[in-house]
């Protein structure tokens, strides 16, 4: 090892290259990263924490308002989005101080500047190069902006989080997590908000219970959901507002628009392809169960390699990676069974198969659904519901699947996923005693199964549906 300047050579200081780098150097390894912006990456400075924390801000509007159904009497309030903001930045800069900090204690060394990989063993940075045994690309991914006329005139999520000022009216393309997640935000802050899609229910990907029902609690809240919709081009006005013309014709006036179109792999100017590493038709780079690309001595983790993109899922990859490199525990990520949320309001969780999935895979399923209102809504008089979906295989009576949409979405499916890793059947759910009252009681509560559409339509027929 000694013919190189270090162990490992990490490029990008995000969740995933952080965790690996650090666990690398407790194991001994001499190890570098480095970083052309903040320690911290997507999630920490771009993403999932100054996200929730805007969303844990925005909710306030609304527990105001239902304070007044327990008693509550309040004086008007008031809201202030340069405060949020600054709050916001501060705690970013307090997290990435803790980064920098752990990556110093782990004796891992922090090279500012992009890196750039030369050949199987060396990186370049800022003009200087550095040798290394094994180079691990951990640079996650940058938002996508489609080619349009007037495109310059919109921001991505990185721009949204930096707003000066909380604009009236807002325009957001796209209903990914990212879209439905700003929507919730700015329309509780008290923009007019709009969320055009290209297809008829936000959240393209999940199950269609959960599409359909967080579509119809949006446009409860005031969100004006435009399904089927596709932008020609953005056009900015005298007056600074901009116009979005569709290709039906209509036309939006706004004063921002946000494009939440997905995210691409940050691959671009890394050298990679130059010494071999295979890249996919989205520019990800693609690597085998080890995480190793087609270079024997090149690693990649995390959104890079647009597997699962989601922060845990690229900190346990890294932490996989070295453990079977610089601790002889070989291990390999597993990436089933893995839960996700979208804090939109109210957010959604979910862990498993959709309903589509595991018919293709299963075939026959049993699916029990259950819609109410939420306890604290009896008395507040807000007309929200949850949605609680649970698929299970018939054959075996394993679940597939846990999906939910309502208030601790979150925190109720990270419970649940453990369940679902562990093989649990819906006899067990069944056997289990709930905690009353709470909504999470009713995912070990609901009996009656949604009928079989296929089998009612024989059973009218006057069919032995048992036959077919």
């Amino acid at each position: 090892m000694a013919q190189y300047d270090f162990d490992l050579f990490t490029i990008g200081a995000g969740s995933g290259g952080v965790a690996a780098s650090r666990r690398a150097g407790t194991y001994g390894a001499r190890v570098a990263i480095c970083e052309d912006d903040r320690v911290g990456g997507t999630c920490v400075l771009r993403g999932c924490v100054p996200k929730k924390l805007l969303v844990h801000g925005a909710h306030f509007h609304e527990d105001f308002e239902d304070a007044a159904g327990y008693g509550w009497s309040l004086q008007e309030p008031s809201f202030d989005w340069s405060k949020l903001q600054a709050a916001k930045d501060k705690e970013l800069d307090r997290l990435n101080g803790v980064y920098m900090r752990m990556l110093r204690d782990s004796g891992v060394q922090l090279i500012p500047g992009r890196g750039r990989v030369v050949d199987a063993h060396t990186v370049e940075v800022a003009g200087k190069r550095y040798t290394a045994a094994t180079i691990l690309v951990a640079t996650g991914s940058r938002p996508f902006l489609p080619e349009l006329p007037g495109i310059e005139h919109a921001i991505t999520s990185d721009g949204a989080l930096q707003l000066k000022e909380l604009p009236r009216r807002v325009a957001i393309v796209g209903g990914g997590y990212i879209g439905v997640e700003f929507a919730g935000i700015f329309n509780a802050l008290g923009s007019k908000v709009s969320v055009i899609i290209r297809g008829d229910t936000v959240l393209r990907g999940f199950d269609d219970d959960v599409r359909s029902t967080l579509t119809q609690e949006l446009r409860k809240k005031g969100i004006d959901v435009r399904c089927e919709t596709f932008v020609r081009d953005i056009e900015k006005r005298s007056d600074g507002s901009l116009s979005l013309l569709t290709k039906s014709g209509d036309t939006l006036e706004v004063d921002t628009v946000l494009y939440a179109t997905g995210r691409l792999p940050n691959t671009k100017g890394l050298g990679l392809e130059e010494v071999g590493v295979k890249l996919d038709a989205r520019g990800a780079v693609v690597v085998d169960e080890w995480s190793r690309t087609a270079v024997e001595s090149i690693y990649a983790v995390g959104d890079v390699t647009d597997r699962i993109n989601l922060t845990p899922v690229a900190i346990n990859e890294g932490r996989a990676l070295v453990e079977t490199l610089y601790n002889a525990n070989p291990i390999k990520m597993d990436h089933s069974g893995v839960a996700s949320a979208v804090f939109s309001q109210p957010p959604v969780a979910t862990v498993g198969l959709t309903e589509r999935e595991a018919c293709e895979r299963h075939g026959k399923v049993d699916v029990y659904v259950s819609n109410f209102r939420p306890m604290k809504h009896t008395l507040s008089g807000r007309d929200e519901r949850t949605m609680m979906k649970v698929i299970v295989e018939r054959a075996s009576d394993r679940v597939l699947g846990f999906h939910m949409v309502g208030a601790d979405a979150p925190e109720i499916i990270q419970g649940l996923s453990v369940a679902l890793k562990c093989g649990v059947t819906k006899k067990q759910l069944d056997s289990t005693v709930g905690i009353h009252p709470t909504a999470a009681e009713e995912f070990v509560t609901m009996r009656n199964k949604r009928p079989d559409p296929e089998e009612s339509a024989a059973q009218e027929l006057g069919h032995d549906s048992g036959k077919r």
